[in-house]
């Protein structure tokens, strides 16, 4: 008798083991997919004011038409990126693979993956579209633009940011805790604006004091990007909450109260 109990608890103890290690594994993967989806991010944010190099990659076309192509391809990788895997299907196709807690991150890791894909592969385009001598107004183009992306950066914590960039959901599977879906919000800046982080993208990347061919066309692809991404946003939230966004979207204006 004593055997049979010392065999299964000698069977409790490796799965016990067993489970530590792939809730640590998940755990682990959700920190690395952090890192990576904000490297991207802030990249991004940085190239954007030419804080940060793009077009790293040797393969430069010196074709117009060539060059247009791929940067429009790059910024279509991107949307598509964002916009596939938020979707209900791709999340329950995915999930038949890898833990329901990891979806979150796999998209933060794919974000980061094509966003640094973007910056390093951009192709350069000559010419300038504008660029604003005048100290004033560079130093208010630089406090916009602070402003914005800071607050984009809040707008996060105020929905949940580990909750949006996937820690909350591996911590809660590491601490084998179950996972609570978030109330929905309409705090700060939500009481105003349905998008405040889309506001900060487009406030962030046209508020810049030297503007040429290239950052113009990105600006301009992730600008149809933000409002293509709002359609389909909207329309997730009211299958997730129903009349209570119907009612709010009524309520509180896209970007701005009194002009859009």
């Amino acid at each position: 008798m004593s055997s049979v109990i010392d065999l299964n608890a000698e069977v409790f103890s490796q799965s016990e083991s067993t489970g530590l290690k792939k809730r640590l594994m998940v755990l682990t993967y959700g920190l690395i997919s952090y890192v990576v989806g904000c490297v991207g991010l802030f990249w991004l944010i940085l190239g954007f004011g030419g804080l940060a190099p793009v077009g790293l990659s040797n393969s430069q076309t010196e074709s117009f038409a060539g060059t247009l192509f791929i940067n429009i391809g790059l910024i279509t990788l991107f949307g598509l990126q964002h916009s596939l895997m938020a979707r209900a299907r791709f999340k329950q196709w995915l999930t038949r693979y890898i833990p329901q807690a990891a979806e979150r991150s796999t998209f933060m890791l794919m974000s980061g993956v094509v966003s640094i894909t973007a910056v390093v592969f951009w192709q350069a385009m000559p010419g300038t579209v504008w660029s604003v001598e005048n100290s004033a107004a560079q130093i208010i183009l630089w406090t916009v633009y602070a402003l914005a992306w800071s607050y984009l950066l809040l707008a996060t914590f105020v929905t949940n940011h580990f909750e949006l960039m996937g820690l909350r959901q591996v911590y809660l599977y590491f601490r084998q805790r179950p996972y609570t879906k978030l109330p929905f919000t309409n705090k700060l800046m939500y009481r105003y604006s349905r998008h405040p982080m889309m506001l900060g993208i487009l406030v962030g990347m046209w508020s810049v004091p030297v503007m040429g061919m290239a950052h113009m066309t990105m600006a301009i692809l992730f600008s149809l990007y933000v409002f293509i991404g709002i359609f389909f946003e909207e329309r997730d939230l009211i299958a997730g909450f129903g009349d209570q966004y119907r009612r709010y979207k009524k309520q509180i204006a896209t970007f701005i109260p009194g002009v859009y």
